[in-house]
């Protein structure tokens, strides 16, 4: 009795520390790239200033005196946000139909989907480049950009949404059609209220994934529509990186989605708990 109550004990010490060390290693990037955004350039490629410095905030006036951040910004947000509500426009009604009204061919569809993933993107940038710049002309705007990364993140989107439609009774929608109810109105007055936590999570993932991306954002913009990630990539040096201001732009382009991480997630358990309560 007295050895199992000692292994008890041990395991209540022993995971939540085991837990605690996993998130730290994983945090730790974010912390250097903070603590490295307050070093000057040359302070941040010398030893001897690895830990000790004198903190400044030059990187960060440089960046919104001299990079015109807030212009990258601005172009992220705009992007990232209707790219993520035109994937869910698309995606909520598909996965609605392959959740409550598949055909034999819905787990083709869905694979199908999912392969369009496995497409290295190299392989149709420069077809892409070539059509956008010479034939459509929309190269370097934000229509091009919000419609790239819609269409790279539709996949996961339907596929997240299918999985979330499929844990609902089907039972409950048959019911909205024997009273009458459109199919708008089941996906609007039925769908959308029982499944709005999985909705949600959606939208947040969609919308992180096209704040970060980079590869498309990059190549596919110059100046109009350039986003956060140009910015960072154009803050090098043929010699090597510039540390200080490399780390004071990504720390400034990753808080506004973490900022807003954090928000929508304790909306959405604030949310759920009192939906379990009521």
């Amino acid at each position: 009795m007295a050895t199992v109550a000692q292994s008890s004990r041990v395991s209540k010490i022993l995971w939540p520390t085991l837990a605690w060390v996993i998130a730290l290693i994983f945090f730790f990037p974010i912390f250097w790239l903070i603590f490295t955004s307050f070093k000057t350039d040359a302070d941040a490629v010398k030893p001897e200033f690895l830990f000790f410095f004198t903190p400044t905030l030059e990187n960060y006036t440089n960046m919104t005196d001299n990079y015109d951040y807030w212009r990258f910004a601005i172009n992220s947000v705009i992007t990232s946000s209707f790219a993520t509500l035109f994937a869910l426009i698309v995606g909520v009604p598909a996965a609605y139909a392959m959740a409550f009204d598949p055909s034999r061919h819905t787990k083709d569809i869905l694979m199908w989907m999912l392969s369009t993933k496995m497409l290295p993107a190299a392989a149709v940038l420069y077809p892409m480049t070539f059509l956008t710049k010479n034939f459509l002309g929309i190269f370097d705007t934000h229509f091009l950009v919000i419609l790239v990364l819609c269409l790279i993140n539709l996949p996961i989107v339907i596929w997240m949404l299918f999985t979330y439609f499929k844990e609902i009774p089907k039972e409950i929608i048959e019911a909205g059609k024997m009273d009458g109810v459109s199919t708008w109105g089941e996906i609007k007055d039925i769908l959308i209220p029982l499944a709005w936590g999985g909705i949600a999570s959606t939208a947040l993932l969609t919308f992180i994934f096209c704040w970060n991306e980079a590869y498309w954002t990059v190549r596919l913009t110059t100046i109009d529509a350039a986003t956060l990630s140009k910015l960072i990539e154009g803050n090098r040096a043929p010699e090597g990186l510039f540390f200080g201001r490399l780390s004071a732009v990504s720390t400034a382009a990753i808080a506004p989605i973490v900022i807003l991480g954090w928000f929508c997630q304790k909306q959405l358990v604030q949310g759920l708990t009192f939906g379990a309560v009521k």
